[in-house]
């Protein structure tokens, strides 16, 4: 589930330091976090007989469990932890990820963004909320301080950036912190409302993959060849050369920032929706103030877009492919914003 097949991917930008620096604390910080998860298998296999998701759950469900095999349980879920938090960039698991995503080619950072770490969370979904929802008490507090760690940190780092790629690594940070309290709303498993922390936390992976998709499919353009223009200030003046793809990025980066008639708010809501109806008011209050910390860094993109002269009156070549790439993410992101039972009928069916 693990694996380190992002490496070769990452290193293939521009042949310098700074690629072969992300590829190699890839590598590194990628092989303990998978030792961490495979120990951490190799204990709930121990605790509980088995590596089946539904037979893991069968097992507890009936108490099973006794004397040493439960701390050997709880120590395989801490080693668990350790691992996910790793592939989906949790604080204080995160090192890794602004190095990376500025080191990768963005096309590759937009596939680890939404396709990689979409996987990763569905996996720890099924895990958390399937294998061990009995065992909820034991997990649902550390996730509540990892979300809150998630959330603050990813918000604040993110703000003082100047790289538009190390940007968007710091917000999807806070994004996964979302995404963990639609996690900790699934583990009040004696709630009626558990039911909303799923549907909320699907529907915000499907909206945060083709927000992503469509940004860094903007930025690869900005960028130009060889990939090189990614600083805020290649993003300088775009609004007046070329209005059509700053409008777009305006309607992502909105999205992003959870602004009502976007997807990104269907998606926003949804969460804090769940955390409430499962009375984590205080894990709603730090998602809320966390998104308007946010909001700062998508407010710079916008003005240094549209209020701020630079060189940006140059020739920005593009393809047919990521010219329609990214009609169909704003397109996307503009019709759930309107019409949000399109998709939330479906996850609650889930």
């Amino acid at each position: 589930m693990l694996t380190l097949t992002g490496l070769p991917d990452t290193a293939l930008k521009r042949a310098s330091a700074e690629g072969a620096e992300a590829a190699f604390k890839y590598f590194v910080l990628g092989g303990f976090a998978s030792a961490f998860f495979l120990y951490g298998v190799a204990l709930v296999f121990g605790a509980t007989g088995s590596t089946n998701i539904d037979a893991i759950a069968a097992s507890l469900s009936k108490d099973m469990v006794l004397g040493g095999s439960s701390a050997m349980l709880l120590a395989g879920i801490a080693l668990l932890l350790v691992g996910f938090g790793f592939k989906v960039s949790l604080v204080p698991f995160h090192t890794w990820t602004a190095d990376v995503y500025q080191g990768a080619p963005t096309p590759i950072t937009a596939l680890m963004g939404s396709v990689g770490k979409t996987a990763a969370f569905v996996a720890l979904l099924r895990v958390f909320s399937d294998a061990l929802s009995s065992r909820s008490d034991d997990w649902r507090p550390v996730v509540v301080v990892l979300a809150i760690l998630t959330l603050v940190v990813g918000s604040v780092l993110a703000v003082v950036q100047t790289d538009v790629k190390r940007m968007l690594a710091y917000s999807s940070i806070s994004h996964a912190g979302f995404i963990l309290v639609g996690l900790v709303a699934t583990g009040h498993s004696a709630s009626a409302d558990a039911g909303l922390g799923i549907s909320g936390t699907l529907s915000y992976l499907f909206i945060y993959s083709i927000l992503v998709i469509g940004t860094l499919g903007i930025v690869t353009i900005v960028a130009g060849k060889g990939d090189n223009e990614t600083s805020l200030n290649a993003f300088k003046g775009l609004g007046k050369s070329n209005p059509v793809l700053a409008m777009g990025m305006t309607v992502l980066l909105l999205a992003q920032a959870g602004v009502p008639l976007t997807s990104g708010f269907v998606a926003k809501f949804g969460i804090i929706r769940a955390a409430v109806s499962t009375e984590s008011y205080a894990l709603a209050v730090v998602a809320m103030l966390a998104a308007v910390i946010a909001a700062f860094l998508y407010l710079r993109i916008m003005v240094s877009m549209w209020l701020s002269e630079g060189a940006a009156s140059r020739d920005i070549a593009t393809t047919i492919s990521v010219k329609a790439s990214i009609a169909l993410c704003v397109g996307a992101t503009l019709v759930l914003g309107f019409f949000p039972s399109l998709l939330l009928q479906f996850t609650n069916q889930l």
